[in-house]
C-alpha cells in the first residue's frame, strides 16, 4: 500500500474528473497527476534522495494536497508543520528531523529569517512573489522533467508527524504507508464514509494527521478535496452550499461554532452526509443542535491519536441514536485491536478502568531518535495510549481521562472526562473541561472551566447538582467558572495544561 496509490486508480478510471478544488482554481486528476510528477523530478534535481524528510509549513491549499503526494512519489518522507508552534518549535522540529528542504507559503513567509539558517533549500507555495532566496513552487513545476513515481510504500517511512509538544518537547511519529493506509481503509470500510464519488471538505487543518488520515481515505476512493484555507465558519458554510461537500472532519468546538452561526440558516447544506468528530468530547447539546441544523447528515465519532496513524475505534451513526452510547468512544474499527489493560499489562473485568492498548496495522513504527520511549510505549506488541477508559459487554470503550490528567481530590480518584460527560448532557453548557486544582482541604479540587450555550447563563449550583444527579457527589465539581471560549490546539483538542497554568504556576506541586 502506498499514498499515491488512489490517485493513480484516479487517472485510470476518472481522469477528467476534478480531483482539487482551491478558491476559483480547480484541476482534474489528470492535471494533478502532471503536476505532481514534476514537483517530485523537480525535488530530486533539487539534491532530495530517498528517505530524506521534505516539510511543508502552510495553511490548507491544493499544493498542500500536491505536496503530500509529490513527496512520496519522489521517495521522500512527509513532515508537515504544526502552524500553531512559535518559530523556536519548528526550528527544533526541523532540527531534529533534519529536514533541509522547506515548502511555505505566503502567510508564514515572514517568519523565514529565523528559519533559513537551518535549511539548505526554500520554496514558496504562495501567490504573491517568492522571498529572497526563495524557490518559486509554480516555476519549479513548470520547469522540471516530470518523473515516474517511485512508489515508496509498505512499512517504508511515509512522514514524521510531531506531537503537540504540551508536556515538553514534541516528538515525531514515524508512520509507515501501511499504517496510513490502514487508517484510511478503516474509514473506507464503514461503508458510510468517504465513498465513491464524495466530495471531502478539508475544515480542519491538514498538517494535522486526522484531516490527513481523511485525505489518505478520499484520496484513496477517488474523492474531489474541497479545500478552504482555515476554519472559519462563513467560508465553510458556502463551501459546503457551492461546492456540494459529503464528507467532512470537525473537531466539537467547530461544529458548535458552525450550527451557532447566524447566517447558518441562509445556506443550504443539504449535501452534507457525513460528518467525522474528533479529538475531544461533544456536549450532547450541541450533538442534538447539529443533527437538527444538518438532517441529511449522518454522525461518526472517531478515536485515535497520532501514534496510531490515528484511527482504533468509531461510534457509528447507528450508535448516536442510542443515548446511552453518546459518550462512548466506539468501537474498534476494522482496522485495530483494542483492549483494557492494568498497569502489569493484564487485561481487565469489563467496567474497569485501566489502559487504552492497542495493536494492528496502524501502530506507528516508533519515535524518531527515541528507542527507549519507543520500546515502552510499544511495550509487548500493544501500543500504549495513555488514556485510563473501560469496555463495556459491547466491547464499546468509554474514555475517562488522560491517565495523567486524572484529579486525586481528598483521596479519590477523579476522571476529570467522566465530569465533563455529565456536565455536557445539560442544556446549558455548549462545551467544558474539568481541571484539577490546588485545595487546602482537599488537596486537589474538581474545577470547572464551561462556555454557555446560547441564551444560557447556568448558576454553579445549578450545574453542581446536575452532575450530582449523574455521578458520584465527590466528582462533581466544587468550583465552575464561565468562559467565552476554551483555549485549543491546531488540532481543535482542549489545552487543560493552559487552564491549569494560573492555578499551579505558584504552587509546591506542580501539576501542568
Amino acid at each position: 500500500m502506498y499514498l499515491t496509490q488512489g490517485l493513480h486508480r484516479a487517472v485510470q478510471q476518472q481522469p477528467d474528473a476534478v480531483a482539487t478544488v482551491c478558491g476559483e482554481r480547480t484541476r482534474t486528476f489528470t492535471e494533478t497527476a502532471e503536476r505532481v510528477a514534476r514537483l517530485a523530478g523537480a525535488l530530486r534535481g533539487l539534491g532530495v534522495a530517498s528517505g530524506d524528510r521534505v516539510a511543508m509549513l502552510s495553511l490548507n491549499s491544493d499544493r498542500f494536497h500536491e505536496f503530500l503526494l509529490a513527496v512520496p512519489w519522489a521517495d521522500a518522507v512527509l513532515n508537515p508543520i504544526n502552524v500553531r508552534w512559535s518559530p523556536a518549535e519548528i526550528v527544533y522540529s526541523l532540527k531534529d528531523s533534519g529536514t533541509r528542504v522547506l515548502i511555505v507559503d505566503d502567510t508564514f513567509a515572514p517568519i523565514l529569517p529565523s528559519l533559513r539558517p537551518h535549511l539548505d533549500v526554500v520554496i514558496h507555495a504562495g501567490n504573491g512573489p517568492a522571498p529572497d532566496g526563495a524557490l518559486s513552487f509554480e516555476e519549479l513545476i513548470a520547469g522540471a522533467e516530470p518523473v515516474e513515481d517511485a512508489r515508496r510504500g509498505g512499512d517504508e517511512l511515509a512522514g514524521l508527524f510531531y506531537t503537540g509538544g504540551t508536556t515538553g518537547n514534541p516528538k515525531g511519529v514515524m508512520l509507515s504507508h501501511t499504517n496510513l493506509m490502514t487508517s484510511a481503509f478503516g474509514f473506507n470500510a464503514t461503508g458510510y464514509l468517504f465513498g465513491p464519488g464524495c466530495r471531502y471538505l478539508h475544515a480542519a487543518p491538514m498538517f494535522h494527521l486526522a484531516d490527513l488520515a481523511a485525505w489518505s481515505a478520499a484520496t484513496a476512493a477517488g474523492g474531489t478535496h474541497v479545500i478552504v484555507p482555515a476554519f472559519e465558519p462563513a467560508a465553510i458554510l458556502a463551501a459546503i452550499t457551492r461546492h456540494q461537500v459529503t464528507d467532512t472532519l470537525l473537531v466539537p468546538t467547530m461544529i458548535q461554532l458552525l450550527i451557532d452561526h447566524p447566517t447558518v440558516g441562509e445556506h443550504d447544506l443539504t449535501s452534507l452526509r457525513s460528518v467525522v468528530y474528533g479529538a475531544s468530547p461533544i456536549a450532547q447539546s450541541t450533538l442534538e443542535r447539529a443533527m437538527k441544523t444538518l438532517p441529511n447528515a449522518s454522525f461518526t465519532q472517531a478515536y485515535g491519536m497520532t501514534e496510531l496513524s490515528p484511527l482504533a475505534a468509531l461510534l457509528s451513526p447507528d450508535d448516536h441514536r442510542r443515548t446511552d452510547l453518546l459518550r462512548a468512544a466506539g468501537r474498534a474499527a476494522q482496522n485495530s485491536e483494542i483492549r483494557i489493560v492494568d498497569p502489569e499489562d493484564r487485561e481487565v473485568p469489563r467496567g474497569t478502568v485501566g489502559e487504552i492498548v492497542c495493536r494492528g496495522g496502524n501502530v506507528m513504527r516508533g519515535y524518531w531518535g527515541l528507542p527507549e520511549e519507543t520500546a515502552t510505549t510499544l511495550r509487548g506488541g500493544w501500543m500504549h495510549t495513555g488514556d485510563g477508559g473501560y469496555m463495556d459487554d459491547q466491547g464499546y470503550v468509554f474514555v475517562v481521562d488522560r491517565i495523567k490528567d486524572m484529579i486525586v481530590t481528598g483521596g479519590e480518584n477523579v476522571y476529570s472526562a467522566e465530569v465533563e460527560n455529565a456536565l455536557a448532557t445539560h442544556s446549558g453548557v455548549a462545551s467544558c473541561a474539568v481541571i484539577g486544582v490546588p485545595d487546602d482541604e482537599w488537596g486537589e479540587r474538581v474545577h470547572a472551566v464551561v462556555v454557555a450555550a446560547p441564551g444560557h447563563t447556568p448558576g454553579a449550583e445549578e450545574l453542581r447538582e446536575h452532575v450530582k444527579s449523574l455521578i458520584a457527589g465527590y466528582k462533581a465539581p466544587r468550583s465552575v467558572e464561565l468562559a467565552d471560549a476554551l483555549p485549543v490546539s491546531g488540532a481543535g483538542k482542549i489545552l487543560k495544561r493552559e487552564l491549569r497554568r494560573r492555578y499551579w504556576a505558584d504552587a509546591e506541586r506542580q501539576v501542568l
